[in-house]
Parts: C-alpha cells; structure tokens; sequence
C-alpha cells in the first residue's frame, strides 16, 4: 500500500481534518451572515465560533477510540491532548488577546503613536469563549462519528 493512500485513509487524521475544515467553513458562514460580507481570509484565521482547534483534537481523539477502542492508551493520550488544546485555547491564547488588545489601544495614545506608526496593530482574537469551544468539541463528534460510520 503506498504511503498517500495510508494517510487518506487513516480514520483518526481524516476525522480530525474534517472537524477542523468543517469548523472553518462554519466560521465563514456565520461571519458572512452576521457581518454581511465574505471573507475567504476567515478561513484560516483562529478564533472566533466555532473553535477549528478543539474540533481538530476532539475529531482526532475520538477517531482514535473508534480505531483502537476506547480503553486504549493512544485513545488516552489523544483525550489528554485534546484537553489541553481546549484549556489553552480557554485561558492562555484567550489571555494574550486580552493583552494585544490593551497594547493596541495603548499604542493609539498620540503620545507614542508617532513612535510605532509604522508597525502593525497586534492581533486581538487569540483564544475562545466556553461556547466557543464547547461548539468546535461538537463539531469533533459530529465529524468523527460521519467519517467512522458510527451513527447511533
């Protein structure tokens, strides 16, 4: 079996992919409707409804248990992963997008915007809400249950 058709037919990666490019494209949509425009850019940027991260690694993790069985290690390990990619997203990136935005509205001050008018603003949308990232786990499950075939 060649290698290009192990990987696209590795159940735990191509659920991943799908959970994380379904998520994308439900970004686009929604932004398209609420901000009524389209925006290709939007499809590969973080943050924002639904979280592409923690669809990805609950996609991936869930893919795993539906391979190696839910009592596996690799099952636990891609459920530590995943949890920790959606504590991240929850508290530290979401931390960091509180602080680019302090330093951007420091940097409109007119007393240093002369100093840094030629560099750009800092990106703001880091992290996720809780409903952000409850949403993309939803989507993981969703996509890894269509790509496995486990309808209930």
């Amino acid at each position: 079996m060649n290698t290009f058709h192990q990987v696209t037919h590795n159940q735990p990666l191509v659920s991943a992919f799908a959970a994380w490019a379904s998520a994308q494209v439900i970004k686009v949509i929604l932004f398209s409707v609420l901000e009524r425009r389209f925006s290709w850019r939007k499809l590969m940027q973080t943050g924002g409804l639904p979280s592409a991260h923690s669809a990805f690694v609950v996609g991936l993790a869930l893919g795993v248990g539906f391979k190696d069985g839910f009592a596996a290690t690799t099952f636990a390990i891609a459920t530590v992963l995943a949890l920790v990619v959606m504590y991240d997203a929850l508290s530290i990136r979401r931390e960091a997008g509180k602080h680019a935005d302090i330093l951007n509205d420091m940097l409109l001050l007119s007393f240093i915007q002369d100093a840094f008018k030629e560099r750009e603003a800092l990106r703001e949308l880091l992290g996720h809400t809780p409903l952000e990232v409850f949403a993309g786990a939803l989507i993981g499950i969703g996509a890894s249950i269509i790509v496995n075939g486990q309808f209930v």
